[in-house]
Parts: C-alpha cells; structure tokens; sequence
C-alpha cells in the first residue's frame, strides 16, 4: 500500500532562483499522496524559478517566513536552484524557520544546492547527507558526513544530489513523511 499523506501539511521553502522540476516535482508528489502543499519564501508575492540558468514560471507565494509558524506543518522540503538556497540562507527567517522542524523532530526533505540552508541552521554536524557535488566540502565542514548516493535517510532527513534523482527522492520524502516525527 502506497503512503498517504491525508491530512498532512508540507511546506515548500523557496525563492527567486529555485529549480523547477525540483520544486514542482515534489510538490506534485506529496500532493498526490494526499498533503496540502505551501509555498514559503522570504517575500510575499511570487517568485520565479529556473530552469538551470534560464528564468522559468513564476509561482504565487502563500505565507513568508517571517509569518509562517512552523507548528502548522508537518514536513519541510527545501529545492534546490544555485540562487535560491543562497538567497535563503542569508536571510534569518528562513534559517530559522528550517532549524525548527529539525528541533521538533519532523521530517526534512531537502536536493540538490538546498543544504547549503541546513548548513547555516546547523543543522548537518553528525548526519548523513548527499547533496550536488559542489556542497561536499562545505558539508563536511559543517560536520555532516556527505556521501554520493541517490537518496540518502538520516533520521528523517532525505537527501538527494541532483533532478536525475527526483523519481527516488519523491518516493522516499512521500515514505518519511508519512512516518511522522522522528
């Protein structure tokens, strides 16, 4: 039997510069597991994501992180995008509104460039994670044990490197948040 997500909400943290495929992908996967998905981003109105390098579709945001509580959701999944994670992890709001679900012990989905904002919550020292290759070293350095993998589980935390791992990434972020708090 498939998990389900009924009942589950799941926000989306991004901004200007996001990965399509790795924003609209998970999103169309936790959607059809039956969550409610939220765009969070760190400026109300919309944001417009990349293909690559190449601006993309533009995105209607739903709630900041200066006024998005964290209690009201289930699950956090951060795309990737070299910009994006860039852009969220220079802003305060958005890095703590990530540490919170890692404090409350809720399931964190994060690809690709994305962990560069779990490396400035400080959030990585002692976990196993993947990510795009050029984030070894930075996690590494933040204590995280990276690795090469396609997917990688740490204790509710999913990782995985790049969109060509989108299909077992949906799958293992659908699993780990219907399994809950970790």
């Amino acid at each position: 039997m498939a998990a389900t997500l009924q009942g589950k909400r799941v926000a989306f943290l991004a901004t200007d510069g996001v990965e399509e495929v790795e924003y609209v992908q998970p999103r169309q996967a936790v959607e059809q597991a039956g969550a409610t998905a939220e765009l969070v981003s760190i400026k109300p109105g919309k944001i417009t994501s990349f293909e690559h390098l190449d601006p993309s579709t533009t995105y209607e945001v739903d709630v900041s992180a200066a006024d998005a509580d964290p209690a009201r959701y289930d699950a956090l999944v951060l795309p990737g995008g070299v910009a994006n994670p860039d852009f969220l992890r220079t802003d305060s709001d958005a890095v703590r509104f990530v540490k919170s679900f890692f404090d409350a012990g809720k399931p964190v989905g994060v690809i690709c460039h994305g962990p560069w904002t779990l490396v400035e919550a400080d959030v990585v020292r002692g976990r196993r994670l993947t990510s795009w290759p050029s984030l070894r070293t930075d996690l590494v350095n933040a204590g995280a044990e990276w690795v090469d993998e396609q997917v990688v589980t740490d204790n509710g935390l999913v990782s995985s490197r790049k969109p060509d791992d989108l299909p077992a990434f949906c799958a293992k972020i659908v699993e780990e948040f219907a399994e809950g708090r970790h």
